[in-house]
């Protein structure tokens, strides 16, 4: 059985950082913390993402809050998916707790309560700041993939965007987009065949369904201005505290296609956004997507192929996303394998299908000399987790069976009233509390087809006007019909000959 000091040594030789970092807790022997032994996670490697994974009621939720809170500490800002209403506590602090303090005690620091400066966000008609993008925003390629288009349904999508570009004609909602695929099939379809090709109206139908499937899970909220500017999710407060961003999802659980909407288009309008960093000493923005399974679950294999590539290209920005879940099986492998920081509570083995699960999760931890990990990932208790993270030159840290710390703020969550105050003092909130409807491409096409209508009105009815006149006049003058009458014209004859005599 290995000795507690060679063990300490193991850890404080593996955990060891010259820059700055954060404290997760105390690694354990046998089931019991080794006080001291740090498990420290370098502020440097916190760009390379990560996954917090265990089953329900394990202690998840308080890892995230633990991660975030001290994120913040530290002045970097953090983004929360929040979709089971449980994080807002993070605005006031803890109000501390005899087990919390023994706890500690078993760590090696003392506990200190602390709140953090929150921003609540929304998708939908919560309160908060609304988050809102345009379609054009979007962009042709982002848009099928999450309406999950083929090649053919793509190119359309292409060609609409085209044509609003060659017209100047702002692409801004739903709306608008719905209306010039309808114009390209029906009023302006020689405009679209002369200019882009024919344009089949199946291919415009199949599109349309999938924008009203897209619609009817709210996405109509989502599309429009004004649009959410991304830096605003880095902002520091006075006391130098990142601002913890919290997207309460509470009423979008079931509409899985709104989230990854969201999510795609947050993380392309970041990753054009923000500057390349380099090798810098801590990151730009953390992100921690919850029930991270939502994004995977029902994305199509264009939808996964984009999240891959942005996970492996926003690291360059300077940007961690960290994935929470309840199996790690429940993110693909590709994405698994892009991961940095590994926090594993306890899994459960009630059947066959768990034990398999326990046995792949396992085999994607280090090995080490201290644990059976198959073994650990099943004895865990709450508020204690398997911790794998990278050391400042990239390497994996030693396997650390951890004894973690208690979160500084609020573990509950807000009061409705102290949600409204948070709400009430935001500058965000009225920054971005305005609905703007300018005119777009609905607006602009409508008009067009009613200027034409009008026209061809006009132009159907010129010539039977001018002919109606004529008859009319005729019938109208008595000069004109004596004139031309065939007695007047005989007796003006008749006075030429006499005359010609």
């Amino acid at each position: 059985m290995a000795g507690t000091e060679e063990f300490f040594e193991h850890i404080e030789k593996g955990y060891a950082t010259k820059g700055d970092y954060i404290n997760m807790g105390a690694a354990m022997l046998h089931g019991e913390a080794v006080k001291n032994a740090f498990v420290k996670i370098p502020l440097k490697t916190l760009n390379r993402h990560g996954l917090i994974a265990g089953a329900t009621g394990a202690g998840k939720t308080k890892t995230l809050q633990v991660l975030a809170e001290n994120l913040s500490d530290k002045g970097i800002p953090v983004m929360l998916m929040d979709l089971k209403g449980d994080l807002s506590g993070l605005a006031q602090p803890s109000p501390g707790h005899a087990k919390i303090d023994e706890r500690h005690e078993k760590i090696g620091f003392p506990f200190e309560a602390s709140s953090f400066p929150v921003e609540i966000l929304s998708l939908s008609e919560q309160d908060g700041v609304k988050l809102r993008a345009t379609v054009s925003e979007f962009g042709p390629v982002l848009l099928s993939r999450i309406l999950d288009l083929s090649e053919t349904q793509s190119g359309i999508v292409s060609v609409v965007f085209k044509y609003c570009d060659d017209q100047k004609m702002p692409l801004l909602d739903l709306k608008d987009f719905k209306k010039v695929l309808q114009y390209a099939t029906g009023a302006g379809k020689a405009e679209f065949t002369k200019e882009y090709g024919r344009i089949s109206t199946s291919s415009t139908g199949a599109i349309l369904r999938k924008i009203i499937e897209l619609e009817q899970q709210g996405a109509e909220m989502f599309f429009g201005e004004k649009s959410f500017d991304v830096n605003d999710l880095t902002r520091i407060n006075e006391e130098g505290k990142g601002y913890i961003n919290i997207l309460r999802l509470t009423d979008i659980q079931d509409r899985p296609k709104l989230f990854s909407t969201f999510m795609l288009s947050l993380l392309a309008e970041i990753y054009d956004t923000f500057p390349e960093q380099g090798d810098s000493d801590k990151p730009e923005l953390i992100l921690f997507i919850d029930e991270a399974h939502l994004i995977f679950k029902e994305a199509s294999k264009a939808l996964l192929d984009q999240i891959e590539s942005i996970v492996k290209l926003i690291r360059s920005k300077g940007i961690g996303l960290y994935f929470v879940t309840q199996n790690p099986t429940d993110v693909p492998n590709d994405v698994l394998s892009q991961l940095g920081l590994k926090v594993q509570h306890a899994l459960r083995a009630f059947t066959a299908r768990d034990r398999k699960a326990i046995k792949l999760t396992a085999e994607n931890y280090p090995e080490s000399d201290y644990y059976d990990t198959k073994e650990v990932l099943t004895s865990l208790g709450i508020g204690e987790a398997l911790i794998s993270a990278l050391d400042e030159k990239g390497r994996p840290t030693p396997l650390a069976a951890t004894l973690l710390r208690a979160p500084m703020s609020r573990m509950d969550v807000l009061t409705k009233n102290e949600l409204d105050e948070v709400v009430d003092r935001s500058s965000l909130v009225k920054k971005y509390g305005e609905v703007i409807d300018r005119e777009s491409a609905y607006e602009i096409l409508n008009e067009k087809i009613e200027t034409a209508e009008k026209l061809a009105e006009k132009e159907k009815n010129k010539p039977a006007a001018r002919k109606t006149t004529r008859r009319a006049s005729t019938r109208q003058n008595p000069v004109i019909k004596v004139l031309t009458s065939a007695t007047f014209i005989r007796g003006v004859l008749g006075v030429l000959k006499k005359v010609m005599r």
